[in-house]
């Protein structure tokens, strides 16, 4: 079959996303078994070659899971020595007792925000889903009140603000100026995670009847009460271990010389696998052997956590295959061909132009790198004159409509053990009141400076 073009393969694409849904959420088939399918199935219409289908399908999931297996991996061995001595309890403890009860949900929203800065959405989400399981039993909500917060606040800074790695790229691709926009990015996403989080969880999640059992929870909640906590401030220094190093490898060109020893050193350790790395051998004696568990039982905990993480990261890598082919078969040239017919401002067309690739590829980050390569160059010919307004125009879009070919979507659908429907009427629909929030505080920004 010769290779698709133009409208042909952009209507593929829109029939392929829709019978990912309609498969998925209405008959309930296998997603990861769909997802393959589809993928392959979009592949040979859309013309590439039969023999180069798989490989290209193997490759996606390959370098996807390269990244996200190891990162799941780590941060549930980390989460799961949290839960085991007591440390996400005293975090709960505290952070219940400085917010109130009442207001466990803003609780979350302000950690996520603090711990996302450097972390990726799935990094941030491994190290405090604990935390939440713990608190929503403490206080005794439904996981989504604490939940949905958390991942608002996650999500916002994934997007928006510096030194995270996906804005950062964008900053540069941009020559905005970092300080600026992490000024401005504070400025804007603290009402947008505010909206989008705690007020948007008191709306939805009493419409959300989730079931009873959660077997992604157990392994955190199911355990004896132990009698004696980990202190607030220990416990915190583990989590944020990772986050002080990935902190400190994004800036790693700006506080040392590149190409230097000490550049060289402050790269490897805050590269996120490393970092967790760290953090979770950290763990092993802090929330280990300091609380009294012998090496047996942290082996044991080590090993009996991954176990339910093999869908979750089977479903990611899947994600993963469908974005290569989304890529190789043309359809991404395709959105950005269609939107250039447009003549649009350079915030609309950063907005749109990652929106789209958001859609089409699921990740955020290839969104807001892929938009920003492109409008920038027509941004400077153009002469606009505030850059650090459209890093942030950029990536409120790179979040909207988080779907089926998105590895969030499935990590907040398994872990909060909700149906497919359910997610896209929480999770999706929180991730596009971001990007739309978003970027409707990005657009009064601009009309006032």
């Amino acid at each position: 079959m010769p290779p698709s073009t133009g409208l042909s393969l952009l209507v593929y694409a829109a029939i392929a996303i829709i019978a990912l849904i309609v498969l998925i959420a209405r008959f309930r088939l296998n997603p990861f078994v769909v997802i393959t399918l589809v993928s392959v199935g979009l592949a040979l219409v859309a013309g590439m070659p039969a023999t180069s289908v798989v490989s290209s399908y193997e490759g996606g999931v390959g370098k996807t899971l390269g990244h996200i297996a190891l990162v799941v991996a780590l941060g549930t061995m980390l989460g799961k020595m949290m839960a085991e001595s007591g440390g996400a309890e005293q975090v709960a403890r505290t952070l219940i007792d400085r917010f109130g009860e009442r207001n466990a949900h803003w609780a979350m929203v302000c950690i996520a925000f603090l711990v996302g800065l450097p972390l990726f959405f799935e990094v941030g989400f491994v190290l405090l889903v604990p935390i939440a399981f713990t608190v929503a039993r403490r206080v005794g909500v439904s996981i989504l009140m604490v939940g949905l917060p958390m991942v608002a606040g996650l999500s916002v800074v994934h997007a928006l603000v510096p030194p995270h790695p996906a804005a950062m790229l964008a900053v540069q691709a941009y020559q905005a100026s970092v300080g600026q926009t992490l000024f401005y990015a504070i400025l804007i996403g603290i009402p947008t995670a505010i909206i989008a989080g705690p007020l948007y969880a008191k709306f939805i999640v009493p419409h959300i009847q989730l079931p009873e059992e959660n077997p992604l929870a157990k392994q955190f909640l199911d355990r004896e009460p132990r009698k004696q906590l980990p202190g607030f401030a220990i416990t915190m220094a583990t989590i944020l271990l990772p986050v002080l190093l990935m902190l400190l490898g994004g800036w790693a060109n700006l506080i040392s010389t590149p190409g230097s020893a000490f550049n060289s050193f402050l790269l490897f350790v805050g590269n996120s696998v490393i970092a967790l790395l760290l953090a979770t051998l950290l763990s092993f004696w802090t929330l280990g052997i300091a609380q009294g568990f012998n090496r047996d039982a942290i082996l044991k905990f080590t090993q009996e956590c991954l176990a339910p993480t093999a869908s979750i990261t089977l479903l990611v890598g899947a994600g993963g295959g469908l974005n290569r082919i989304l890529v190789d078969s043309g359809v991404t040239n395709e959105i950005v061909s269609l939107a250039q017919d447009f003549h649009l401002s350079p915030l609309l067309m950063g907005w749109l132009f990652a929106a789209l690739m958001r859609v089409a590829t699921g990740s955020a980050t290839v969104a807001m790198t892929t938009a920003s390569g492109i409008v920038a160059p027509v941004a400077m010919g153009l002469g606009y004159p505030h850059p650090e307004l459209l890093v942030l125009a950029t990536g409120a879009g790179s979040v909207i409509f988080s779907h089926v070919n998105d590895g969030g979507f499935w990590l907040i659908k398994e872990y909060f053990n909700m149906t497919v429907a359910q997610t896209f009427k929480t999770w999706t629909v929180l991730e596009t009141l971001i990007s739309v929030i978003a970027f409707l505080f990005t657009l009064g920004l601009a009309q006032v400076i």
